[in-house]
């Protein structure tokens, strides 16, 4: 955490001064020195984002347990002043992800722990520090410190894909929706049943943006940040449905919350999300995905509406393959459940046709994802219309197929060996939609 100069200990107004500008001031002269690539940015936004929504909970828990407090008056957010807070999270973000062009990793944590241990008790009066403060510092530097170094690392070398993506959907509930109810210190305005189950609906229509992120990185091998984008045009999953899934159940996120709590400043915040979003989505589309995809985005882009979502799956959506054992008639069953429905954009075929056939249900993309077990039937609901697709995306959420897989294998279908020749009784596994 930043602080004054020893001599100046005692003067509130320098020392939020200080917190504040020395963070800014040394990002600004690393940029000067080597002007920060697109990767430099990203990898700075995504630390700094992760350090912001970190500290904050870190210095709620800190006060109740007397690591220590604040003493400040103006811009204070729940007793954090936000000088501070921004200077923090600058610090112990945008700065080590420059660093990191530089300097190994440990070595610039370590530099930022020393620091931080010696300027922690210069911040007075504005942060007292309690008898066991290290303590709140340590967890400090292992919950925002550590993990921003870690992201801005991973994003800088395009590695942890998976990661990098479940942090930025983590980040974005946390800012969009976490911190704005934190600071609103709302409650429900629904007793507790109805608040139940408002949850549960407020659940569902987060649902495709959660999916949506994740189809990023299976599908199109990049993140929800602009700065670290898709490298493939990405037109499944929910994308197959509505062209801005993330934006959408933003806003109806922010829209659910209001009727939840009943505060009129949430519907601000839908109005605010929707603006935003067209605006965006408008700029976005106009410049950087024509330019990068050009006929295929004006082709999906003239298929698919940017807010109302489709029934049914866009028809030029990737096609896929669902593949189950022939041999084994509770598995064609589930084939057949499914080619009865008349799925879009989705061939059917027998497990023993596979050129290694897999010993559980396989589900392989033309855009490269790749399923097995219940993920696999999960990826085939997506290709059935929008209820379905609801329930394959809750499925896929992370610990939920292997949940599942659980009691399937204890009642028999479990992993099975596909017979040499798929069983002439059930033709009806070779279909297409």
């Amino acid at each position: 955490m930043t602080g004054p100069l020893p001599a100046a200990a005692a003067d509130p107004a320098l020392i939020r001064g200080v917190a504040f500008l020395a963070p800014v001031l040394a990002i600004a002269a690393l940029a000067a020195i080597g002007r920060p690539t697109r990767t430099d940015a990203a990898a700075a936004v995504v630390a700094t984002a992760w350090s912001a929504v970190a500290l904050v909970p870190v210095n709620a828990v800190a006060v109740h347990a007397g690591w220590w407090t604040f003493h400040a008056e103006g811009a204070v957010m729940r007793g954090l002043p936000v000088d501070l807070w921004i200077g923090w999270a600058l610090l112990w973000g945008a700065l080590p992800a420059l660093l990191l062009r530089d300097l190994a990793a440990p070595l610039v944590v370590g530099v930022l722990v020393w620091l931080d241990l010696i300027l922690m008790p210069l911040a007075a009066p504005v942060v007292r520090l309690g008898p066991h403060w290290m303590a709140g510092d340590l967890a400090a530097i292992a919950t925002a410190l550590v993990p921003a170094v870690l992201l801005a690392r991973w994003t800088r070398r395009g590695e942890r894909l998976g990661v990098r993506v479940a942090a930025q959907a983590v980040l974005a509930a946390a800012l969009g929706f976490g911190l704005p109810l934190y600071l609103l210190d709302v409650r429900s305005a629904w007793p507790p049943q109805a608040t139940a189950v408002g949850v549960q609906v407020l659940a569902v229509l987060l649902l495709p943006g959660a999916a949506a992120a994740r189809e990023l990185a299976a599908a199109g091998r990049g993140t929800p940040l602009p700065l670290d984008p898709p490298v493939r045009l990405v037109t499944g999953g929910p994308y197959a449905y509505v062209r801005n899934p993330m934006q959408t159940a933003a806003l109806l996120g922010y829209l659910g919350c209001a009727v939840l709590t009943g505060h009129p400043l949430l519907l601000v915040a839908a109005g605010v999300a929707a603006a935003f979003g067209a605006g965006f989505a408008a700029w976005h589309e106009d410049a950087d995905l024509v330019a990068a995809f050009g006929t295929d985005w004006r082709r999906y882009q003239a298929g698919v509406r940017a807010w109302l979502p489709r029934w049914r799956p866009w028809p030029g959506r990737p096609p896929g393959v669902f593949y189950v054992a022939g041999g084994c008639s509770v598995c064609s069953g589930v084939g057949a459940w499914i080619a009865r429905r008349g799925p879009t954009a989705l061939t059917l075929r027998a497990a023993e046709d596979h050129p290694d056939p897999p010993r559980r249900a396989l589900y392989e993309g033309a855009d490269g994802v790749r399923a097995s077990g219940v993920a696999a039937l999960a990826r085939a609901l997506e290709h059935l219309h929008l209820g379905w697709a609801l329930v394959g995306w809750t499925v896929q959420l992370p610990g939920v197929a292997a949940v599942l897989t659980l009691p399937i294998d204890a009642f028999g279908g479990g992993p099975r060996t596909p017979h040499p020749h798929r069983s002439p009784a059930r033709p009806d596994l070779d279909a297409e939609g």
